[in-house]
């Protein structure tokens, strides 16, 4: 069954959370997270979302977000 649409609010902070498949490793070494972190910075500035602080462990992920724009459906 698909995900239940999310309530959003622009200028609202979410909290989101990104996990490995089966709770499985996403970062092996250090190169990984600094892929990641480009990625996140590069993402923020292309979708207006301000990141305001992040946490990078080995199998999951914790980001504190607030988007400034409503979301193109």
């Amino acid at each position: 069954m698909a995900r239940l649409k999310r309530l959003y609010f622009p200028g609202a902070s979410h909290h989101i959370i990104q996990r490995g498949n089966d709770r499985q490793a996403c970062f092996y070494d250090k190169s990984d997270y600094t892929v990641y972190l480009d990625k996140l910075k590069d993402a923020s500035k292309k979708y207006h979302v301000k990141a305001h602080a992040h946490v990078l462990m080995t199998n999951h992920v914790h980001i504190l977000a607030t988007p400034s724009a409503e979301m193109a459906d």
